[in-house]
């Protein structure tokens, strides 16, 4: 599984990077986490507004920093 947090490093984006590091760990889910900060590569997801998290390639929420429960609805979804 390969989650990417989009933004360019602001408090939001580290807080939302933090969350899925957490959720990741409590779901015990084999996953790469990764930070995308060029601002090309977050606009080819169609994301304006940051922070994004993108699983698999699907974007599942931009513009705010979803709960660590709701990151873990999204893992399952993917799984």
């Amino acid at each position: 599984m390969n989650i990417k947090i989009l933004g360019m490093g602001c408090a939001n984006c580290k807080k939302l990077y933090q969350a899925s590091e957490e959720a990741v760990k409590e779901l015990n889910v084999d996953a790469e986490l990764e930070k995308v900060e060029d601002i090309e590569k977050i606009m080819e997801y169609g994301v304006m507004r940051t922070p994004a998290i993108v699983i698999n390639e699907k974007v599942k929420v931009f513009g705010r920093v979803p709960s660590k429960d709701e990151i873990k609805e999204y893992i399952n979804e993917e799984k």
